[in-house]
Order: structure tokens, then sequence, then C-alpha cells
């Protein structure tokens, strides 16, 4: 693994030194800049994963700085320091969007603490970007071998419809492949960033199923000791694979036709009816 590079952006040379040597020593590639505008440079020349700036500077301040990095590269982390601290300051750079507030003169372990769950959160954000892109990767049309016109032409079929909002039935014996497909037409589909979920209705009880689905509220049953999100809510901006559709209940059928005419849901126990953006692949052995 690369050594993390970190820009430090501070007005005051002991400071921007003294915060150098320590950094430095720590397995950091180190940058520093003694204004806001020098930093905001370097960040567009170098290959930059934190930066660390003074707030209180001559020119650019650190609100200025953390909005121009952020416009740079949204994945930059930015961790703003002044000897001015208030809850004020800190809970408005908060919100711009910097990952957290240190307040001089600096407590170097706090510093240390900070930096490394930075590191944390990166490292566990790429890894689950590489993890996506061997799961899209797998499951591709092309990775799906067929010797059989029939296959080809349904291939045919679903390469079209991955591209398009429609709602999808996926028909055939226990076997042949319907997950796969399902999979396949996500993975490819403008949605592959999203969750994609998975839900046997064949598994679950009716009660069981429709809490499953859509949710229940604390209290609403026996047994709902804790408020619970459903599958639909879990799946929001994805796809949600519904598989053997058929032997859904009429009483929950109901309630996935207006998820699928108005993009609506309603938890167990709840009054509240909530919007929901989800993709439905649905699949089944029966003839409809």
């Amino acid at each position: 693994m690369n050594k993390f590079s970190l820009l430090l952006i501070d007005d005051e040379e002991p400071q921007l030194q003294s915060l150098k040597s320590f950094l430095s020593k720590r397995d950091y590639k180190v940058f520093t800049a003694n204004s806001g505008e020098a930093g905001c440079e370097i960040a567009g020349s170098e290959m930059i994963d934190i930066v660390l700036t003074d707030f209180n500077m001559p020119g650019w301040d650190g609100a200025r700085v953390l909005n121009e990095i952020k416009s740079l590269n949204p994945a930059i982390e930015v961790v703003v320091m002044t000897a001015f601290g208030s809850i004020e300051s800190a809970v408005g750079v908060m919100k711009k969007g910097a990952y957290d507030f240190l307040t001089k003169p600096i407590d170097l372990d706090v510093l240390e603490n900070i930096l490394e769950k930075i590191r944390e959160k990166k490292f566990l954000v790429t890894e689950n970007r590489l993890l996506k892109e061997q799961l899209q990767d797998k499951f591709r049309f092309e990775q799906i071998i067929s010797q059989s016109a029939s296959l080809e032409k349904v291939l045919n079929i679903a390469g079209r419809v991955a591209a398009s909002k429609s709602t999808v039935l996926l028909r055939g014996e226990s076997g042949t492949g319907k997950e796969l497909f399902a999979k396949a037409i996500h993975f490819t589909s403008p949605r592959k960033d999203k969750p994609f979920v998975t839900v046997n209705v064949a598994s679950l009880s009716e009660n069981l199923l429709e809490s499953e689905l859509f949710g229940h509220e604390k209290g609403s049953f026996t047994g709902a000791s804790n408020q619970r999100i459903g599958r639909f809510e879990e799946a929001n901006g994805g796809t949600i694979f519904i598989d053997e559709v058929g032997d859904i209940p009429l009483s929950v059928q109901v309630k996935i036709l207006r998820a699928i005419q108005f993009g609506e849901i309603q938890k167990i126990g709840s009054n509240v009816t909530e919007k929901t953006d989800v993709r439905i692949i649905a699949a089944t052995h029966r003839n409809l």
C-alpha cells in the first residue's frame, strides 16, 4: 500500500514545520503550503488523500479552502484547525463537509487518532469499491455460457431490458438460472452501484413475508420489540429480486401492487406512506 499523502496548509511557518516533522515520521507523504491559494494549487496537481488546514488565514480562510478542495475532489478528507475554536465554528465546517475540527495548540494524540480513523475509512471505501467491481464482473451477461438458440434469444432480450426501468418477470423451472439472470440485469443496469436485495417468498410465512418486504413498527405485533426496515426500503435506489413471486398471498400482493404502481410502501403498524425508488425483478416456476 502506498503512503497516504497529506497536505498541510498554515500561514504560521513554525506550526507548519512542526506538524510536517511529526507526520513525516508516521509514514505520511507530506506536502506543505503557507496559504489557502497555494494549498489548493497543490491539491489540483498532486494526488492528495487528506488536507489539514488552518481556519484563520490571510486571503482564503479554512472555509474557502474546504469548499475549493471538495470541488476539486469530494473524496479528499479535510480537517480544520484553529486557535479560535468554538462550537459554532465546529458545527459550521462540519456541515460544509469537513471530516473533523481541531483547536490549537494541536493535541498530537488527538490528531493521530483522527488521521487513523480517516485511513481506516479510506481502506474500507476502497475495499468496498473493489468488491463491487468484482461482483459486477462476475454477474455480467458475458459470464452466462450458452449453446442454445433459445437461450441466446433470452440473453438478447434481457440485455436490452437491463438498461430500462421496466419491472421484469423471469419464468422457468427450478435450476434454470433465474437468479443469475436477475443479477446480470441489475449489474448491467444504471442501478449497478446500488443495492441488489433478494427475498425468497417460499421460505417465509404470510405474516413474516409482509414484515420482510415492508418492515414494521415497534409493538405492531407480538414479538415486534424493535422497529425494522423492510427489503423495499433496504433496496431503495437499487433492485429487489422477489424469488417465487407466484407463492405470494393475495393480501400481500395488494401492497406489492401499490409499490409497483405508485412507488409507495407502508410498514406494518404505521400510518405513514413512504416513497421508494426500487426496480422489481421477480421470478417464478409457476405458469401464472
